[in-house]
């Protein structure tokens, strides 16, 4: 009987062919995986991740979001304070110069002479002269001057942006965001924090000493806490 298997024999596994790049081709044997040298090392380039663009996504050389949009808002006054993997943003850049603490003393006593000393006639001569002993007498000429006080700051913080006293100092308020003068609620809520805190017996007086001095320690944008509630800065006015 003869061991031969003809030609057209459907069990017979078929002969291993070489292929075009040099090792068989064939059942049982895999192609070698492509490589990824590139540059000059040859081989083939790495496919791209799905979707193009950095393989850790996000935008920029790091990934991330796109300096396009920065979510710390567009502007000098916007920036983040934090920088990215470039390094950290100067938070200033852009800015005109904060208002120096002595300026913005200075500017505070105009005001405060300003408005006080009317008021103080006025108020004197209604009740009698201010050394009368009456608690609540001298309670009613405190709340009274800080009325008066705060309706005169507002209505000009909110206008342009400085009193009398701001604009003889050649200092203004802006918005922290984007320099703007602090319209509307803005404006109303820097005032509030200032006057109304010290009318509260014993802890107001507190709080307006400790609103008064945190800019002295506050960095980088020198905020005392009013400026920090309507979400303004103090700089030189151009």
């Amino acid at each position: 009987m003869s061991t031969d298997q003809p030609d057209h024999d459907p069990f017979r596994k078929p002969e291993p062919q070489e292929g075009p790049d040099g090792p068989p081709q064939g059942p049982g044997r895999s192609s070698p995986p492509p490589s990824y040298g590139g540059g000059p090392y040859g081989g083939q380039e790495p496919p791209p991740p799905p979707g193009g663009g950095n393989p850790y996504g996000g935008g920029g050389p790091y990934g991330g979001a796109p300096h396009g949009n920065d979510p710390y808002g567009g502007g000098p006054y916007g920036s983040n304070p934090y920088g990215d993997m470039t390094g950290a943003a100067d938070p200033l850049a852009g800015m005109p110069p904060l208002a120096s603490r002595g300026k913005r003393l200075v500017a505070r006593i105009i005001d405060a002479l300003l408005i006080g000393i009317p008021i103080g006639l006025i108020m004197g001569l209604s009740f009698g002269g201010w050394n009368s002993v009456d608690d609540g007498r001298t309670y009613a000429q405190e709340a009274v001057y800080t009325v008066v006080y705060l309706l005169y700051e507002g209505l000009m913080l909110t206008r342009s942006g400085q009193t009398v006293g701001k604009k003889l100092m050649r200092i203004r308020v802006a918005m922290l965001a984007n320099g703007a003068v602090p319209h509307g609620s803005p404006g109303w809520v820097r005032v509030v924090v200032y006057h109304l805190p010290p009318l509260i017996p014993c802890l107001g007086s507190l709080f307006w000493l400790v609103n008064v001095l945190f800019c002295t320690w506050d960095k980088p944008f020198r905020q005392c806490l009013h400026d920090k509630a309507a979400k303004t800065v103090v700089v030189e006015a151009e």
